[in-house]
C-alpha cells in the first residue's frame, strides 16, 4: 500500500524559508518519480517540481528559481526546499509518485494528505 507522509509546513514570513519532507513507503521507491503539488483556497492543484528515480529535477516555468526539489533513495524520502517565500505560495503542499519516463514527463498516480505551508505578509 502506497504511503506519502508530508510534514516541515507551518507559518512563516514573507521572504523566509521552509524545508518540506516526504516519507514514502509501500512500493519501490528508487524507481519511481516523485513530485510536490500544491493547492491553494479555491485554486486548482499545481504542480511545483519534479524529479526523476535518477535524481535530475524538473520544474515548471512559474516555479522556477526559489523551489529545488531532491530525493534520498536510501531514506526513502524526498524533499522540497522553499526559499523567499511569498504569501501567493500559501497553499496545502502535497508529494506524489508515479511513473518515471524521464525529465518533466511523470505520470503522477498517488498522493500524500499534505502539509499546510502558510505565508504571512
Amino acid at each position: 500500500q502506497v504511503q506519502l507522509v508530508e510534514s516541515g509546513g507551518g507559518l512563516v514570513q514573507a521572504g523566509g524559508s521552509l524545508r518540506l519532507s516526504c516519507a514514502a513507503s509501500g512500493f519501490h521507491f528508487s524507481v519511481v518519480a516523485m513530485g510536490w503539488y500544491r493547492q491553494a483556497p479555491g485554486k486548482q492543484r499545481e504542480l511545483v517540481a519534479a524529479i526523476t528515480s535518477g535524481g535530475r529535477p524538473s520544474y515548471p516555468d512559474s516555479m522556477k528559481g526559489r523551489f529545488t526539489i531532491s530525493r534520498d533513495n536510501a531514506k526513502k524520502l524526498v524533499y522540497l526546499q522553499m526559499n523567499n517565500l511569498k504569501p501567493e505560495d500559501t497553499a496545502v503542499y502535497s508529494c506524489a509518485a508515479g511513473t518515471d519516463y524521464g525529465p518533466g514527463r511523470a505520470d503522477f498516480r498517488s498522493w500524500g494528505q499534505g502539509t499546510q505551508v502558510t505565508v504571512s505578509s
